[in-house]
């Protein structure tokens, strides 16, 4: 009974002063928020919002800042998280945006922060807007094609933002070649950004066959054929994501459409899984 009621001290003892230190933290954390609310203000003025920075210590709670989070960075930041969770499922666009850009301040490492905020940004802040701008169908054109252009420059702009940090990241050109065909209709920008991406060391396989199936839109069928030339190689034929046949089968018509003589047409050569494992495009 003794040990029993000795373990039990321990940890009612211990608990106390892990609370005892988060609270210290918090008294001086909201102190430390004025750093971070700086950036948050300049961040509401660019993107039209001034004054919404008042008001964030009631949408963050309990302030937190860079000063003093120190290890707990990832922790926090999954906290906004669910903070900028609830702000979206309100369909509260200034706090949503509030909260995305003091996520990434907190903790600009997680990707998923960046291309999540961005997809809200781009495409539920539109629909957001466009509710509030009139019913269904009755918004004119011009007011839609206003709104999808703001609304994709300010998630372009997120994700050059994301860029600075995740530099070599295929998944925020990937993002951003998204937002450029699907909100903006610009196949042209979409498919240098898909470029971009497939270039990249960690580039999905399906970023240069889109970039290939855009160069065809576009008019562009010589480049496209070259460029599924120069891919095909390069890609591991026991890997299905790969889609070693489909690029193939898409060189061959290609090469039908052309008119490529039979003598000028590509020969797929006999690689080892291996080497074109290893195998870039040039």
């Amino acid at each position: 009974m003794a040990g029993w009621r000795s373990t039990v001290s321990g940890i009612v003892n211990s608990r106390a002063k892990v609370a005892a230190v988060v609270g210290a933290v918090l008294l001086i954390a909201g102190a430390a928020l004025r750093p971070v609310e700086a950036a948050m203000r300049k961040a509401e003025a660019r993107a039209g919002m001034p004054g919404r920075t008042r008001r964030l210590s009631a949408i963050v709670g309990q302030g937190t800042s860079m000063a003093v989070l120190g290890g707990f960075r990832a922790l926090v930041a999954d906290w906004l998280w669910l903070k900028t969770y609830l702000a979206w499922a309100a369909c509260d666009l200034p706090a949503t945006q509030a909260m995305l850009r003091l996520v990434t301040i907190v903790d600009e490492r997680p990707l998923g922060f960046w291309l999540n905020g961005a997809r809200i940004i781009a495409y539920d802040m539109t629909e957001w807007r466009l509710r509030s701008a009139g019913r269904e169908g009755a918004v004119p054109a011009a007011v839609r094609r206003r709104i999808l252009e703001e609304q994709a420059g300010m998630a372009l702009r997120y994700l050059e933002d994301a860029r600075s940090y995740h530099p070599e990241r295929a998944a925020v050109c990937v993002e951003m070649a998204n937002i450029h065909l699907n909100s903006r209709g610009d196949p042209a920008t979409a498919a240098r950004w898909y470029r971009q991406a497939a270039e990249l060391p960690d580039a999905p396989y399906y970023a240069a066959r889109i970039y290939a199936e855009l160069l065809k839109h576009l008019g562009r069928s010589r480049e496209a054929y070259a460029w599924l030339r120069r891919l095909h190689p390069t890609l591991p034929p026991d890997v299905e994501a790969a889609g070693s046949r489909i690029v193939l089968g898409r060189i061959r018509n290609l090469e039908r459409t052309l008119e490529i003589p039979e003598n000028e047409r590509y020969v797929a050569p006999e690689v080892d899984v291996e080497t074109r494992r290893s195998q870039k495009i040039d």
